[in-house]
């Protein structure tokens, strides 16, 4: 019988260990201190969600003209629901950063982080799944919004 519950415990232990795995990790992204400054360039309405997607200037500018987005940018998708901010979803590039990951996880040099609507880190969010769903779009710099990222035409900006 204690066999059993040793066995047991060990068993719960490693099942929480994984969980734990599940969730975010710290990493190198960095909430956008220009926010304000992004350039919001596409928007996503899925039922009651709202998402606007902002990035920089330079990296507006990099994809038009066929160059790599340069390290340091940040991507933001702002999620709103019943017209307040929910949360952020922040992808940022960084040199080398890939190499924080096994091979199998790797999106290039993007990093990715999930930001409550105070801006603080949400710790109940997958950054794995982000990692493995952007990499189905490793040919459009690991971007679901990439067409619209190259397609944008800020002279429509007033």
């Amino acid at each position: 019988m204690t066999r059993t519950k040793l066995w047991l415990g060990a068993l719960a232990f490693s099942a929480a260990a994984v969980d734990t795995q599940v969730y975010a990790e710290a990493n190198r992204v960095q909430f956008p201190k220009d926010l304000d400054d992004l350039v919001h360039y596409t928007t996503v309405r899925r039922s009651e969600v709202t998402e606007h997607i902002m990035t920089t200037r330079e990296a507006v500018d990099a994809v038009k003209n066929g160059q790599p987005i340069p390290d340091g940018t940040h991507f933001v998708l702002v999620d709103h629901r019943d017209g307040k901010v929910h949360r952020y979803f922040v992808m940022q590039k960084g040199e080398g950063w890939g190499n924080d990951y096994p091979e199998s996880r790797r999106t290039d040099d993007w990093q990715f982080q999930w930001f409550w609507a105070d801006k603080s880190v949400n710790m109940d969010e997958n950054t794995a799944r982000c990692q493995s769903c952007h990499s189905s779009r490793s040919g459009e710099n690991f971007l679901y919004t990439f067409d619209a990222l190259g397609a944008f035409d800020d002279t429509m900006i007033e």
